[in-house]
């Protein structure tokens, strides 16, 4: 049951991730100026998520006594630790949204693997992440594969974007992904100390208040920006048109609503670096389809990072294989995978990755 949720949360992870930037790059492309707007966007469609809760609820009401089901299960402890890492996730998505408004999605995609060397780091401090030398390996080729595009920084520079608009784009995605990279273990750090009984249902929970807190984050700073007055005026001037442009809206809404589910899924089925590790394999994806869609220049320093990037996620898997035919795979974060509030095993012992 693990694996297949484990997998299920894989294939949520990899719409959100891959659909997110290009839409994202979508609105600014075409006439969308308000990065505060779209970073919103990023987490604006939290109330989604209360559908699937409603689904367990409704779910555990036929199946255990009326007594021990509740709609919500988090306690007061986990929502402020929820409504932390939610607001340090509003801050990440207006870092990311100004990058991606300033840099083509595929260079954007091949910066973000550096996320991955952020997210070891920190699960060896906060988690006490243990690494194989495969692991190190994967961690080192991702991370020097998206290095090698700050070698030429300006060679797929947009139109009418001066040279500092460009590297203030590249330096804050950099920011993004060590960010994020510090969320990932820290959302791992919160199941193990949350002293509560952890199930799916209670992970969707903490997803919902995360996206709630990220959500008020970004909606000051459009107070304070005036957006909710130029949008309509936005709008009506999108090149696309006024009904693609709320379409546009929508869809980035739901689908970074896949990205956050599938992330936080995937760290309570494994760990956070299985997390970071699936977004950096999921690079080639995204390159690939900004170089169809936007038609996105791939020079050569594109494709010795995608190359070593490739060669990471191999060495990784490689590694994962090896260990699994010793017949001592790594213990799970979390089993429990049920949509439901029944008893989970909460090791604190390190995993080996």
């Amino acid at each position: 049951m693990r694996k297949a949720l484990l997998l299920i949360n894989c294939f949520v992870l990899s719409i959100g991730h891959c659909g997110g930037p290009l839409i994202m790059r979508l609105y600014f492309i075409h006439g969308g100026k308000r990065v505060w707007f779209s970073s919103w966007l990023e987490t604006g469609g939290w109330p989604i998520i209360l559908v699937p809760i409603a689904s367990a609820y409704f779910h555990r009401s036929r199946t255990q006594p009326s007594s021990e089901n509740k709609l919500f299960f988090m306690k007061p402890r986990l929502f402020i630790a929820a409504a932390v890492i939610g607001t340090l996730t509003g801050l990440d998505d207006y870092i990311y949204a100004y990058g991606v408004a300033r840099l083509p999605v595929s260079t954007v995609a091949l910066i973000i693997a550096s996320q991955l060397v952020f997210t070891a780091v920190f699960a060896f401090v906060l988690v006490k992440q243990k690494f194989t030398s495969y692991s190190i390996n994967a961690v080192f080729l991702l991370t020097i594969g998206a290095g090698v595009l700050a070698l030429n920084t300006s060679s797929d520079r947009p139109e009418k974007e001066s040279k500092s608009e460009y590297i203030s784009g590249f330096l804050m995605t950099v920011g993004a992904a060590a960010l994020y990279g510090f969320i990932l273990p820290l959302v791992e750090l919160t199941y193990k100390k949350a002293k509560q009984e952890m199930s799916y249902a209670l992970v969707m929970e903490i997803q919902m208040v995360m996206c709630l807190f990220a959500t008020g984050f970004s909606t000051v700073g459009m107070v304070v920006n005036n957006d909710f007055k130029a949008i309509p005026r936005e709008a009506r001037e999108f090149e696309l048109g006024e009904t693609k442009y709320y379409v546009v809206v929508v869809m980035s809404a739901i689908i970074w609503q896949c990205f956050y589910l599938g992330v936080i899924g995937i760290i309570f089925c494994s760990s956070s670096l299985v997390s970071g590790i699936v977004i950096a394999v999921l690079l080639p994806v995204t390159e690939i389809l900004a170089v169809i869609f936007y038609k996105e220049s791939f020079h050569a320093e594109k494709g010795v990072a995608l190359a070593l990037s490739l060669w990471g996620f191999l060495s990784y898997f490689y590694g994962e294989i090896k260990q699994s035919k010793k017949g001592n795979p790594p213990p799970p974060h979390l089993l429990q995978s049920e949509m439901a509030s029944s008893p989970c095993p909460n090791p604190n012992s390190p995993q080996t990755f």
